[in-house]
């Protein structure tokens, strides 16, 4: 079996379609004519690599999968994918781990582009304390961990608002990059069954001062975490591992959760 690779062509008309633009659309952003799009799209012109680039930027194309229409082009990756841990990326790792500590006692994680935990801060541990321990080591999912049964589901007062934000921000996702390891996580997480004591959705937006989405979380003990969280990303990344690392930060949305999360890491 021979493994077919997508031309440039396909993708290009893929990605085209996805941001729901026509040729002449494109072609009108991008300052070509119509008929030369066409014509790269069908094969029968072949782009330069400055016109792969100029129309992946015009696309909003991911930089990886810049990469892929750059190899489908015959041109050489424009970036490296060397993982966070890689000894050129020290500086950067240890960025990543300033931020994490400087958090603490509020929690804050790094995940990489499907979710999964690279890193975590001191302040993460205590809220895990209890869930399903295959959930967690090596591999483990932070959108798995908070919406599975055996996870922080039965623990999180707003489940439905919650799950609503997370699916609706991964579809965003699944927009913008078409990754099919997100579809997958998203049916996935789809699947699971609401808690038994999930409360009905907050009627109208589900936000803390129409801005954001509250993480309202119980913890052992009884007491309950209301959360914001924002994201950090490198915006200047070099390196396509790095360009897709996400910093998860959660903040105390009230004076009693600032004050148990202190007492949580102090422990």
């Amino acid at each position: 079996m021979i493994d077919m690779q997508p031309s440039f062509g396909t993708l290009l008309q893929s990605w085209r379609r996805r941001r729901r633009l026509s040729q002449l659309d494109l072609a009108v952003e991008a300052g070509i004519s119509q008929r030369h799009l066409s014509f790269v799209e069908t094969g029968r012109s072949s782009p330069s690599r400055d016109m792969v680039l100029h129309l992946a930027e015009h696309l909003s194309v991911p930089a990886r999968e810049r990469n892929a229409m750059l190899v489908a082009a015959g041109y050489a990756p424009l970036l490296r994918d060397r993982g966070i841990d890689h000894p050129d990326l020290a500086a950067a790792r240890a960025a990543v781990d300033a931020i994490l500590a400087g958090h603490a006692p509020n929690p804050a994680l790094a995940v990489d582009r499907h979710w999964n935990i690279v890193t975590t801060n001191k302040a993460v541990a205590p809220l895990l304390d209890g869930i399903d321990p295959t959930l967690l080591g090596p591999g483990a999912n932070a959108l798995r961990i908070s919406l599975h049964p055996g996870g922080l589901a039965p623990r999180i007062r707003n489940y439905r608002d919650w799950r609503a934000h997370v699916l609706g921000r991964l579809m965003r996702q699944i927009d913008v990059s078409a990754d099919p390891a997100l579809v997958a996580l998203t049916e996935e997480l789809k699947s699971y069954p609401p808690p038994a004591n999930a409360r009905p959705p907050t009627p109208g937006e589900a936000a803390y001062g129409g801005i954001v989405v509250l993480l309202e979380l119980g913890i052992p003990d009884g007491a309950t975490l209301r959360l914001l969280t924002t994201t950090t990303v490198f915006g200047t990344a070099v390196d396509i591992g790095l360009s897709e690392l996400a910093i998860e930060s959660f903040f105390p949305a009230d004076p009693e959760s600032a004050a148990e999360l202190a007492r949580l890491t102090a422990r």
